[in-house]
């Protein structure tokens, strides 16, 4: 008797990830931002093992902060899109290689903070309510499945 396959993973198709991208209005400390948001909601945002992203060259760290939404039991986490430390693994003998010892998550979008995700599939990023004067409104942001933070915010969630 053959055994019948229940998944074909050729078959399935990846679902997008929708994130939020926060900009900062001032140029504030992680601390100091995340004190004001738990301040301004129930939510209690704390920072959790850093996300990290092995290059070539180097291995880069991005700080995480994450909250759990009492009444919904949502987890919402956010991630800085520029690392805040890097470790250098080997010297780097070519002459134009493209890694450098700072990296963001999503290079197009330099002036982006903070990755917002939820655990929810739809999330309503407006549960949570960010400092005024401080942020600018919440972009929404889609992330395809061939996309390389795609896969890294899959692997840490």
């Amino acid at each position: 008797m053959e055994i019948q396959k229940l998944y074909d993973f050729d078959d399935i198709e990846f679902e997008d990830i929708a994130i939020g991208l926060v900009r900062l209005a001032k140029d504030i400390p992680a601390h100091e931002f995340f004190y004001k948001i738990n301040q301004a909601n129930n939510l209690t945002f704390s920072r959790k093992k850093d996300l990290v992203f092995h290059g070539g060259y180097y291995d880069y760290f991005f700080p995480r902060f994450e909250a759990y939404h009492k009444y919904s039991k949502t987890c919402f986490t956010f991630i800085s899109n520029k690392s805040s430390e890097s470790k250098q693994k080997k010297v780097q003998t070519e002459l134009f290689t493209e890694e450098e010892n700072i990296k963001f998550l999503l290079n197009n979008q330099v002036d982006v903070e903070y990755i917002l995700h939820s655990s929810e599939q739809f999330p309503d990023f407006s549960v949570i309510l960010l400092p005024e004067n401080l942020v600018f409104p919440i972009q929404d942001y889609t992330l395809s499945s061939d996309e390389e933070l795609y896969q890294i915010i899959q692997y840490y969630e």
